[in-house]
């Protein structure tokens, strides 16, 4: 009997204890899964409703933070009640992609339990997704993409560079139709390109983990004749495109210019010496504007 209460008096001199986990996915998730977190004790008769969930913010010198309420659509942490209805002991987070390789842990809201056991080791998941393909010519932003069909003149040398936002670097494939070679590399080279270049080539990129993430994208190049205009090509089209947005820049610049310095000019101007409404014709006394008077002065009163 002296040794229960023994037990009993160490146990509560040290704390409750009790081993607090997060369970989650243990593989990686694809994005548009919705990702659900969850606090359990094991071995222990601890509620679960006194735990809350805390992330390590990468944005605040890697310190932990509180996540408030059941539903992690957006960021919410601090002392905001944002969420009325809190279901402790769990977490759902409906797009994860914001969160991949984000750390998670449960901390228990019990103040009878102490270090370590009152928080649980973290928990991060990685989310696996893919974009899509974007191909662009080789020396060109990536944001100025190109048609689906590619006009060239015979003898030009064509160069194209195929790229997609991967959570991991795809692999990349250049195929040509009706041809069985594979060129394994996101970048197309043509020398010197001749009528049996022509055709259409398919860029693919494939994820490197998960299979079913895959993008592709075929462009058809066309050969014009060593006599054709620059401007007919894609590439001259290309550049007529700059050169007008830049020709148009200029001129707005020139246009707002022209008129700040009109209206700075006006305005100098326009400032003359002031005309005081204020000053009337002088008054005599012999005038009918004049207050009677036995006095013929004919000296002004003002």
């Amino acid at each position: 009997m002296k040794l229960l209460l023994l037990a009993a008096v160490v146990a509560l001199i040290h704390g409750i204890t009790g081993t607090l986990i997060i369970k989650g996915p243990a593989e990686p998730v694809l994005e548009g899964t919705a990702v659900h977190l969850e606090c359990l004790y094991v071995d222990s008769d601890l509620n679960v409703s006194e735990v809350h969930f805390e992330y390590l913010s990468p944005y605040s010198s890697n310190t932990w933070r509180r996540v408030w309420g059941y539903n992690l659509g957006r960021w919410c942490f601090g002392d905001s009640d944002y969420y009325t209805e809190e279901l402790r002991g769990r977490l759902d987070i409906p797009y994860p992609y914001r969160y991949s390789g984000v750390s998670f842990r449960c901390v228990s809201d019990n103040e009878n339990v102490t270090a370590p056991d009152n928080a649980s080791e973290p928990l991060a998941f990685k989310v696996q997704y893919m974009r899509e393909l974007s191909v662009y010519m080789e020396g060109y932003s990536k944001y100025l993409g190109i048609p689906e069909d590619l006009k060239v003149r015979n003898g030009d040398d064509v160069e194209l560079k195929c790229s997609a936002s991967s959570s991991e670097e795809p692999n990349y494939y250049w195929q040509k139709e009706d041809s069985d070679w594979i060129l394994p590399s996101p970048v197309l080279t043509l020398k010197k390109v001749t009528p049996m270049d022509g055709g259409k080539y398919t860029c693919m990129a494939q994820h490197p983990s998960v299979k079913s993430l895959s993008r592709r994208r075929t462009i058809s190049i066309t050969l014009l004749t060593e006599d054709a205009a620059w401007y007919e090509t894609t590439n001259g089209r290309l550049w007529l495109m700059l050169s007008a947005g830049a020709a148009s820049l200029v001129v707005f610049i020139i246009s707002v210019s022209v008129f700040l310095c009109r209206r700075a000019k006006s305005v100098r101007t326009s400032k003359g010496p002031i005309d005081d409404h204020s000053q009337k014709k002088p008054i005599y006394k012999s005038s009918v504007e004049s207050l009677p008077s036995t006095s013929g002065d004919k000296q002004p009163l003002v």
